[in-house]
């Protein structure tokens, strides 16, 4: 169920969330595992559990997993200042002035899907181990990806092919 090579393109939505950890008002990101998320829009998901959330970090990631000249919405996070220099053209909503859309310009698609692996991961599993999460987002980024499709097929191609 792990994401595929193919990399996302056309309009894509990027976003970092926290999953996990204690929750406290001092300390409100301690023992939390930074999720990041790249959704194409109509299409796909891909998460992935990466160390922090730094442009040393995300930029390669979005690299490999964005195809170059596609169209990229973002919040105003400084770790995505780097995207027009390398090839893909930016736009960012500012979350901290309440600005949530503006035209094409939106993160509503890759916050719903947090949205929806939050939920699911609580009512499901209650709790998730920091060692095991990739295969968690792994799981909910298959189902996600293949929302509009029949599973049985697809599960039966999957369990053919060989490892």
């Amino acid at each position: 169920m792990a994401d595929g090579d193919d990399p996302l393109g056309g309009e894509v939505e990027i976003d970092e969330t926290y999953i996990g950890g204690h929750r406290k008002l001092k300390q409100k990101f301690h023992n939390k595992s930074v999720v990041f998320g790249i959704v194409e829009r109509n299409g796909a998901v891909k998460t992935q559990h990466v160390q922090t959330n730094g442009s040393r970090v995300l930029v390669p990631v979005i690299v490999k997993e964005v195809e170059p000249g596609s169209h990229i919405h973002s919040d105003e996070w400084q770790a995505y200042k780097p995207l027009p220099k390398l090839g893909y053209s930016h736009t960012t909503v500012n979350h901290s002035k309440l600005e949530y859309v503006r035209g094409s310009a939106h993160t509503n698609t890759i916050e719903g899907y947090w949205s929806q692996l939050k939920r699911s991961i609580d009512g499901t599993y209650h709790s998730v181990s920091p060692k095991y999460l990739q295969n968690y987002l792994d799981e909910f980024s298959f189902r996600y990806s293949l929302r509009g499709v029949a599973a049985y097929p697809v599960l039966l191609e999957l369990a053919a092919k060989r490892v």
